[in-house]
């Protein structure tokens, strides 16, 4: 595997590098969504990384990719690493690209045939990013606001429980 930091987002070398998988390794396979282009979506900084989505014609991940040597974690071609998010755990896999180096992926969707535009999909690549990154909001039941909740189910426990 080739470890390539990005002190820059790596954005460009995420499209080149899966434009080109479009072309050589993706040629004329059938689960292809031709509304679709190659994009990579919403790169940030994320622990001294980059992280960010890649939407394909055949798949839409999160990639992890260098920024810096510490914290990196190298897990080797195809082996898989457990990263913790405030939306929970997601499984990585290893990867490596000549335009990128080494970097790790998340499959979100695949294949992308319920995408019928690049905008629809764009969406939920940066919807996901965000419900990737905002911490989990408690359910209702544990909501401390003090007020009462209005939900179905709880009002027909307490009817149940006081007998009514």
């Amino acid at each position: 595997m080739t470890f390539r930091i990005h002190p820059d987002s790596p954005a460009d070398a995420v499209e080149a590098a899966f434009f080109r998988i479009q072309h050589e390794r993706m040629a004329d396979v059938p689960i292809l969504n031709p509304v679709l282009a190659v994009e990579a979506i919403d790169f940030q900084r994320w622990k001294g990384q980059w992280l960010g989505i890649v939407l394909t014609p055949w798949c839409m991940s999160l990639l992890l990719v260098p920024g810096s040597e510490i914290g990196w974690i190298s897990t080797g071609d195809n082996k898989r690493r457990f990263i913790n998010f405030p939306a929970g755990d997601f499984a990585f896999l290893g990867s490596d690209e000549p335009e990128l180096g080494e970097y790790q992926s998340c499959s979100l969707f695949s294949p992308m045939n319920k995408f019928s535009t690049q905008s629809e999909a764009v969406m939920t690549a940066r919807a996901s990013m965000l419900g990737l990154l905002a911490p989990p909001t408690p359910p209702e039941a544990e909501k401390t606001s003090g007020e009462p909740s209005h939900s179905r189910r709880r009002f027909l426990a307490l009817g149940k429980r006081t007998g009514r």
